[in-house]
């Protein structure tokens, strides 16, 4: 059964979504491919604690890999790209084009980021660390303006890729 909080951050609220205790959501007002409020099923402040506490270490720069659980919901394809992504070091960027070879998949960066665009689980999972091939910023469910900002928060700047 799936429950939900709304959290405060430096970038709005943000609204955590559990799925029989395990994070399986994180979503930010306005965000791009949000599921409907009412498929997160009701409220509950009493099962984010560890979720919440990580979250606050992170946006006051004293957490840099978050160790939470996860149960995160999609395509096996989109899987993989969720799981490459959550191998981007903090601080660091990557291309969509940098993922795809990672998946052995050189030809899919538009699939890549298509799933990219469909993460569940936004900032754990740090989708906004992926940009365009020339290093432009690009596509991002929570805007463009909240993706500046985060990387500017890491301070992060593009990087050759690495092994994954």
């Amino acid at each position: 059964m799936k429950h939900h909080t709304v959290t405060d951050s430096p970038y709005g609220p943000l609204t955590l979504v559990a799925d029989d205790g395990v994070l399986c959501g994180l979503y930010m007002t306005g965000q791009r491919h949000r599921p409907p409020q009412e498929s997160f099923g009701p409220r509950d402040d009493t099962l984010f604690d560890e979720a919440q506490d990580q979250l606050k270490a992170y946006f006051a720069g004293e957490l840099q890999t978050f160790t939470l659980r996860l149960e995160l919901h999609g395509t096996p394809f989109q899987q993989s790209v969720w799981h490459q992504l959550q191998k981007i070091p903090y601080g660091e960027t990557r291309s969509y084009g940098d993922l795809a070879d990672a998946l052995g998949k050189p030809n899919a960066s538009r699939a890549v980021g298509l799933a990219n665009g469909k993460n569940p689980i936004g900032i754990i999972v740090p989708c906004h660390r992926v940009i365009g091939a020339n290093g432009n910023l690009t596509g991002y469910g929570g805007g463009l303006p909240r993706k500046h900002q985060l990387l500017t928060f890491e301070n992060a700047t593009p990087t050759p890729a690495a092994l994954f």
